[in-house]
């Protein structure tokens, strides 16, 4: 596939996104604009947008090239998420609501006080930076392999181009762009995922039927892994109870998310959103799966040796790329484009929104629309734009695992003491001491990485798989439960 072919491909398809960017920010481009739409996104929209946001490139290049070592065991995972996202429904959006946020990480002021209220806006600063990054660099090799490397072109000025037009096309419009531009990326996403099963499957010379009886009779079509709870990542509640709680903290405890439900008018119809969402999230991912066993079936038909692929997350651009034809190659780039880009311009709006309301106090100020505040929020925007190119440089040098897993990885270190801070605020009526709660935020991932590195893998048999956050969380739970100083006062619970 010519890299000129696919560079102008990117090149028109942010010219799109441009387009769009400049009819949603006409005539608004103020902070009530960028960080919550004004409160009147439709609930259809955001549900649909959302998907994009929710499965990112990790999911379109990790996921499928993972069914060759774990099977369909991803989607234990997937089932937890659903759970979760029904959790997120009726307890958390709720409490987001009748609190009128803008940033979630105010509830955390309410309930416990200030300094606590900074630690966990500072966790999720420090998370979604990290898991943006991830995902972002994910997607620059692969652009960097198949398409800059043609003309040498320095991998920091591959992931340098990808965010400066994300910072374009996002700069003015912030929430009301995204929302626009996530529902065209979604659509775009879909597609491509349906497109290729369509075009692997006809490459097979498999009908319709064929290509379910092929997945289904494959040796990578197993979901359900009850063995072996010790020893196994796989396993089942492992597997399904990660999927709750890294849902409940990765995305109900997580800005960037939950910034899209807080853009429409009531609970209902952000509930609507979330039903709906979940429903087409779980479906989309039984095509993911389903594309990476029709992977491996294409690739042992037509004598791909997988074991010289660098990793796995090359498979799929490796067969879309070179081993179909023009067609389905452009497919799969602007899948690929579409579900990273929803991921990173999402996030970019959260952390501005999260660093203006929780550190510059923008919720605060009289007027938070005054030129002035606009011209700052912008600068922060910039800001983080630069702080994740740096974050992905980095990670580009220190690397050695599966993207997928070092996403999930890092997150459950970062996301755990979140959890753990936001379930003793809503189950229990207890204080916390303040001041200590930023070291107990610090101290519990800690304690945890010492336990399972120099304890449980040692001297147990025990692997601790995605129930990592549950563990991060309890410690955390525990530690704010053993230090508090007795029960908190009424004005403290009222929002409970």
């Amino acid at each position: 596939m010519s890299p000129v072919i696919l560079l102008s491909f990117i090149v028109i398809y942010f010219a799109v996104l441009l387009a769009v960017a400049h009819f949603t920010s006409k005539g608004s481009s103020d902070n009530s604009t960028f960080f919550v739409a004004n409160r009147n996104s439709k609930w259809y929209m955001v549900a649909f947008g959302m998907i994009g946001t929710a499965l990112s490139g990790v999911t379109f290049i990790s996921v499928p090239g993972a069914v060759g070592a774990s099977e369909f065991s991803y989607f234990q995972f997937v089932l937890g998420n659903a759970v979760g996202f029904v959790i997120i429904a009726y307890v958390l959006l709720p409490l987001y609501y009748r609190m009128n946020l803008t940033s979630i990480y105010t509830y955390l002021e309410e309930r416990f006080g200030h300094t606590t209220y900074k630690t966990g806006a500072a966790i999720f600063l420090v998370s979604r930076t990290i898991g943006s990054a991830f995902r972002l660099y994910l997607v620059a090799i692969v652009l960097q392999h198949f398409i800059f490397d043609a003309w040498n072109v320095p991998f920091a000025i591959t992931v340098m181009i990808c965010l400066v037009l994300i910072w374009l096309y996002t700069n003015k419009g912030g929430l009301k762009t995204i929302i626009v531009t996530d529902t065209l990326q979604t659509t775009f996403l879909v597609t491509a995922v349906i497109l290729s099963i369509y075009f692997m499957a006809k490459g097979l010379d498999f009908g319709i039927v064929d290509t379910f009886e092929a997945v289904k009779e494959s040796s990578y079509s197993k979901i359900f892994f009850w063995d072996d709870f010790v020893g196994s990542k796989a396993n089942f509640w492992k597997q399904f109870l990660g999927g709750i709680f890294v849902t409940i903290a990765m995305t109900g405890l997580d800005q960037d998310l939950m910034q899209k439900n807080l853009s429409m008018g009531t609970i209902k119809e952000a509930q609507k959103n979330m039903i709906t969402f979940t429903s087409v999230f779980v479906v989309i991912n039984i095509f993911f799966l389903a594309v990476g066993a029709l992977l491996y079936i294409y690739a042992a038909k037509n004598g791909i040796d997988v074991s010289q692929l660098a990793t796995r997350d090359y498979l799929y651009p490796e067969i879309a790329l070179n081993h179909l034809a023009i067609v389905p190659a452009i497919i799969f780039m602007m899948g690929l484009t579409a579900a990273t880009f929803a991921t990173t311009d999402s996030a970019l709006t959260a952390l501005t929104t999260s660093f203006c309301v929780d550190f510059l106090n923008f919720n605060k100020k009289e007027n938070p629309n005054d030129p002035a505040l606009v011209k700052k929020r912008n600068y922060v925007h910039f800001g983080f734009s630069i702080v994740m190119l740096l974050v992905i440089l980095v990670f580009k040098l220190i690397n050695d695992d599966s993207v997928v897993n070092a996403i999930f990885t890092a997150a459950s270190y970062t996301y755990g003491p979140l959890l753990g801070l936001f379930v003793f605020g809503i189950f229990t009526k207890y204080a916390v001491r303040d001041k200590a709660v930023p070291y107990i935020c610090v101290l519990s991932p800690t304690v945890l990485y010492v336990l399972k590195t120099y304890v449980i893998e040692v001297y147990t048999p025990y692997v601790i798989g995605l129930d990592l956050i549950i563990i991060n969380g309890f410690i955390t739970f525990l530690m704010l439960l053993v230090s508090s100083p007795g029960k908190a006062d009424e004005k403290a619970l009222s929002h409970n």
